[in-house]
């Protein structure tokens, strides 16, 4: 009888043992420091390879007289401001306990906690401004909450000194795709060990792990003590129990997959079917049913059809077809101020029954809130300001926000009698209110340039009798539009209101 025994994957120690191929790379590491002025990057996560990668240049410059530290390095972590509670914790305090050990060991490293701009931050969009929540195909978040704050944090270096150096943890046994296109960039090497960066001008790539498979990785860390102090053993313990063993790495550029499956996503993350990793955490820990709540609202937002929470018009009040079928818009000001609600009940059961450490716990911060209350208020002329009365109800405390008087030309006293006189219409309702809004907040100024475009667009936005009397509006259009000559290109006024049907595939979000 044979017994097939599997073979144990090649291991990136194999060949010289692990003591010296660590020695090896870290050697490579000091001669690639040492070789130029060019300022390091280093993507930091709290996950695994992240951590590996920033030990490999700790250990380089900790082995360097002091002399030769001539240039600094940064670790940049982005924090979207939503993610895992539980990752956020540990990757702060690792923050807070690797900028203490650089000054006592005398290294030049200075981590950097980068978080998106306020205008550009999960709850401002989703419930400030409408966005629905986060699909394949509007796969808004990514740009905003990851993306840019990395690469404006990088191209600041690469403005200051020219050039910049980017130090990954990315591996290519992470997937095929990540193997293919480490390998193309790997061709089109211009210097050993660095490979041009795909999105950011005069940024080169070093990693030094990519060959490492995962038992590497951990290998590396369970054998290497962290030399800024945090412990290995709770990241694994961290990692333990989770369905799936992925992190996410420094993003800069959207052909990075989504994170939402790995033990570091956003908690609020739609871009996948099921978030394994939050789940997990809590199935395999008492101690972690408090994030329940964030789990219920995570799937509240992952609704196969939305249609009944979104306005029928686009965020610009046209009214665009998808096979006879309106495509969706933002949410509607009852589904964003019931999120806002949802949101806060959230964040005071949390604080109410959660454990010590996160009593204090801030899903949505107040700078969020003052950006989303000036958009409905100001924007979207809901000037009822209803957030501070949402809040307060909900938080059981005073709203600490700004005034909004000078925006509050009417006041929601306003809106009492509007609604006694217009009754149910919502359309009728919308129209009124914005048109009175403009009106009286142009009156107040001394040149009223403006004001005829503004009451124009709220014209257009609330012409409709309903939403049936907006689909037949619109349908007709579009029939006329069908009509045209072959060769007839059609008007700027058709492709501003949308009325063209998607016939070549394609969906609708």
């Amino acid at each position: 009888m044979t017994i097939n025994i599997p073979l144990r994957p090649k291991s990136s120690f194999d060949d010289l043992g692990f003591s010296a191929t660590i020695g090896a790379i870290v050697k490579q590491t000091q001669e690639l420091y040492l070789s130029d002025g060019i300022p390091w990057v280093v993507g930091y996560s709290g996950g695994k390879d992240s951590t590996a990668v920033l030990q490999v240049v700790w250990k380089a410059l900790a082995g360097l007289a002091p002399e030769q530290r001539t240039k600094t390095v940064h670790v940049i972590s982005t924090d979207t401001l939503v993610e895992n509670p539980v990752v956020a914790l540990w990757v702060t305090h690792s923050l807070d306990t690797m900028a203490a050990a650089a000054r006592e060991q005398d290294l030049p490293i200075v981590p950097h906690r980068l978080t998106p701009a306020v205008a550009d931050t999960f709850w401002v969009n989703l419930i400030g401004k409408g966005y629905p929540a986060p699909r394949p195909k509007f796969r808004w978040c990514t740009e905003r909450l990851k993306i840019k704050p990395s690469n404006t944090f990088i191209r600041d270096m690469v403005r200051d000194h020219g050039e910049a150096i980017l130090v990954l943890g990315t591996r290519k046994a992470e997937s095929s795709g990540r193997s293919h296109r480490m390998t193309e960039l790997e061709s089109r090497r211009t210097r050993d060990l660095l490979s041009p960066s795909q999105s950011l001008p005069n940024c080169l790539i070093y990693s030094p792990v990519e060959n490492w498979s995962n038992d590497d990785v951990w290998t590396f860390l369970m054998q290497v003590q962290n030399l800024w102090g945090h412990s290995n053993k709770e990241l694994l313990t961290m990692y333990q129990g989770a369905s799936e063993d992925g992190e996410c790495p420094l993003v800069v550029d959207s052909s990075t997959p989504s994170c939402g499956d790995s033990r570091f996503g956003c908690w609020t993350c739609t871009l996948v079917e099921k978030d394994k990793s939050m789940s997990a955490m809590i199935q395999n820990d008492e101690e972690k049913e408090w994030m329940l709540p964030l789990l219920e609202l995570r799937n509240a937002l992952d609704v196969p059809d939305d249609r009944h929470l979104r306005d029928f018009r686009r965020m610009n009040g046209s009214v665009q077809l998808f096979y006879d079928r309106p495509i969706p818009g933002p949410y509607t000001q009852t589904a964003r101020e019931d999120w806002l609600k949802r949101l806060l009940e959230a964040q005071v059961w949390i604080r109410e029954n959660g454990p010590e450490y996160v009593r204090s716990l801030e899903l949505v911060t107040l700078a969020e809130l003052e950006e989303i209350r000036r958009i409905w208020v100001v924007d979207k002329h809901e000037f009822e300001d209803t957030l501070p009365q949402i809040y307060e109800q909900t938080v059981g405390e005073k709203y600490q926000g700004s005034s909004l008087d000078e925006h509050l030309p009417l006041g929601p006293d306003t809106v009492d009698i509007l609604r006694s006189v217009i009754g149910e219409d919502r359309l009728h309702f919308e129209l009124v209110r914005e048109l009175l809004d403009v009106e009286q907040r142009h009156r107040a100024r001394a040149r009223r340039a403006g004001l005829f475009d503004s009451l124009e667009k709220a014209l257009k936005r609330g012409f409709y009798e309903s939403k049936d009397d907006a689909l037949e509006r619109a349908n007709a259009r579009l029939s006329a539009f069908e009509k045209r000559d072959d060769d007839e290109s059609p008007t700027d006024l058709d492709i501003a209101d949308g009325y063209v049907r998607k016939v070549n595939g394609g969906s609708a979000q």
